[in-house]
């Protein structure tokens, strides 16, 4: 991927997330207009928009330009041993998938 997915990565984390252009524009502060625009390609978003959309998403920065593949999940208020399992599970999954 490349910046210029920018647009499709968004549409598929937003899609991913049953929600509308309108839904997510109130998210994170935008109109559904430049969501759209941004969703088509037609512009992209200063750089304290790409932080909020990517802290809404739980995803990074690099990953909402293309720049990497991998997403964070949020473990705040996890226990180690919670955090040990999830991550014995991802592994599984890894693995299951090779």
């Amino acid at each position: 991927m490349n910046y210029c997915d920018f647009g499709a990565i968004l549409y598929k984390l937003r899609k991913g997330s049953s929600m509308t252009q309108k839904e997510l524009g109130e998210q994170v502060g935008l109109s559904k207009a430049v969501v759209s625009k941004y969703e088509n390609g037609l512009g992209y978003p200063t750089f304290d928009v790409l932080v909020r959309i990517a802290k809404y998403f739980g995803v990074t920065t690099d990953y909402l330009l293309g720049a990497e593949s991998g997403r964070t999940i949020d473990v705040t208020g996890l226990t180690e041993s919670q955090i040990d399992s999830i991550h014995r599970i991802i592994a599984e999954f890894q693995k299951a998938n090779r």
